[in-house]
């Protein structure tokens, strides 16, 4: 049993993490400023405490800190995204998308000093060549993102999450195989101090959330 002073301390800190994440914001623009392979690393670790489906840990993490390959990756993201945007998306997506300000440009995949590419592995492969099944993948990678998100903010970086429409040209460029699929591209860096993040607000406890 806990004792007063102990719940106070509990219901303390849970405010003071409250606080801390509250003033995460996405990121798009980074300050050439380098970031330590080390914390980068640290980073990744915390998110691989995640739970996981039978514990199967399906996640693979590719942090990218060549400033060629980072070239390579804008390449061919803004290419998908210059199909997405003239070609694909239909006008009620583009008008959701239009107060965050995105566009076919995505400068930030070169200026960040890291790219964190996250793979979920569908299925896993015995050193025979067997397939074995993933349980959970989609759910179990999901929650090593969030805490991934978590790390880089309490070290007092930026990240900005970054999903093209169609990721697959980053198997082949990161030489990673058809076992897995890509989720997202975590751009990772200190924020400009010159940019303001579009003006957003969050939905309120009672929206999301309630006491049975």
């Amino acid at each position: 049993m806990l004792t007063k002073t102990q719940k106070k301390d509990m219901r303390s800190q849970s405010n003071a993490y409250f606080q801390l994440m509250r003033t995460r914001r996405s990121i798009r623009n980074f300050t050439d400023e380098p970031v330590p392979r080390k914390v980068i690393e640290n980073c990744i670790r915390t998110a691989a405490t995640a739970p996981s489906g039978a514990n199967q840990q399906p996640w693979y993490f590719v942090a990218v800190e060549s400033q060629e390959m980072k070239r390579r990756i804008r390449v061919k993201a803004e290419s998908v995204e210059r199909d997405f945007y003239n070609n694909l998306a239909p006008d009620p997506w583009l008008k959701a998308l239009n107060p965050i300000g995105t566009d076919q440009y995505k400068l930030f995949l070169e200026t960040a000093p890291y790219l964190i590419v996250v793979f979920i592995q569908r299925y896993g492969v015995t050193p025979d060549g067997q397939k074995i099944k993933h349980y959970y993948s989609l759910e179990s990678v999901s929650i090593a993102v969030g805490l991934l998100i978590s790390a880089i903010h309490n070290v007092g970086l930026s990240c900005l999450t970054y999903t093209p429409v169609k990721m697959r040209f980053l198997n082949r460029l990161l030489d990673r195989p058809k076992s897995e699929r890509p989720l997202m591209i975590l751009a990772v860096g200190h924020p400009d101090p010159d940019f303001v993040p579009p003006s957003l607000t969050k939905k309120s406890f009672d929206q999301i959330a309630e006491f049975k």
